[in-house]
């Protein structure tokens, strides 16, 4: 029996809601993933990108657990000596919560051109709204 690999014009993609309401970053960011990794199909095949579109909403309002949010950093460098900034999660929460999930989801992917393909399928909003009912996204659950 042969190993099956999926070809791009065999994949047929979905958009899924995930709703981020009271709960953990990190539990959304792992499901998100998967579903952009296209892990959750049996036509996964790990060098296409067989993922779906994911959408997440209420990012504002996903929750940090223990002192994560106080003691919690994110770095980056500008390239310049003594360039290195860092921002607590309180912050970044409090000013860009789609900044935090966004890269809380790009950490799980593939770090090469795939994976960036995977992030570009990836919508984040602040509150509950979004624009894409025209594609009639289906609630995930987990």
């Amino acid at each position: 029996m042969a190993t099956y690999m999926a070809k791009p014009a065999d994949i047929v993609r979905s958009w899924y809601v995930i709703d981020a309401d009271g709960k953990p970053l990190g539990r959304i960011a792992t499901e998100a993933a998967r579903l952009l990794r296209g892990k959750h199909k049996p036509t996964f095949t790990p060098h296409v990108d067989t993922g779906d579109f994911v959408i997440i909403i209420n990012a504002d309002k996903a929750v940090l657990t223990g002192n994560k949010l106080a003691n919690k950093k994110y770095y980056h460098h500008s390239g310049y000596p003594g360039g290195l900034k860092e921002v607590t999660y309180k912050d970044m929460m409090d000013k860009k919560p789609e900044l935090a999930m966004e890269k809380a989801v790009k950490g799980m992917l593939p770090h090469n051109r795939l994976g960036r393909a995977m992030a570009k399928k990836l919508k984040v909003y602040r509150g509950d709204q979004h624009p894409h009912q025209a594609q009639k996204p289906e609630i995930w659950q987990f």
